[in-house]
């Protein structure tokens, strides 16, 4: 992913308002960002923890959206979850449910849409093995090449974010 500037992601986002997008804390470490190794910029807002943020590079300029991370976690019956965007494995508490408000009239009338995935954001570090689950989970070995899951990757996030601009 090549590298954004602060203008370039708080223009980029169509489901939020100007000021909340003007508003909204970048990450802390946004300055050390290993942008080689990115498909998309997501963070938790530091100012906002229940708030988390999705850059996603298109043809068309950086597509940003705006989420709702759970205020409660999810129950500790469930043993392990997957992502859905990178299929990386983690503890239960390491997937968490985003929900993003609808882009336009729709998502101001309160329509959502939401996602399981990993609760860092950090996919593309899973999928280039730059990170590991915590706990006993670890990436499943795959027939697929790096080149695959990457666009397995982008490509279960552009659905993702084709349902939160549609209409």
């Amino acid at each position: 992913m090549e590298p954004l500037t602060d203008k370039q992601i708080r223009s980029s986002f169509v489901n939020c308002t100007k000021g909340e997008a003007a508003r909204l804390k970048l990450p802390l470490d946004f300055a050390e960002l290993p942008w080689d190794d990115l498909d998309f910029l997501g963070w938790v807002d530091p100012g906002a923890p229940l708030r988390a943020h999705l850059v996603v590079p298109r043809e068309e300029g950086p597509l940003g959206v705006t989420l709702r991370v759970p205020a409660t976690s999810r129950t500790s019956a469930v043993k392990s979850s997957m992502c859905q965007v990178c299929l990386t494995a983690h503890a239960s508490s390491g997937v968490t449910l985003l929900v993003a408000p609808l882009a336009g009239s729709r998502g101001r009338e309160g329509n959502t849409v939401g996602i399981y995935v990993c609760a860092d954001l950090a996919c593309s570090l899973y999928v280039r093995g730059r990170r590991q689950p915590k706990l006993r989970h670890r990436r499943h070995e795959e027939s697929l090449s790096l080149d695959e899951q990457v666009a397995r990757l982008t490509g279960n996030l552009d659905a993702f974010l084709d349902r939160v601009t549609a209409g």
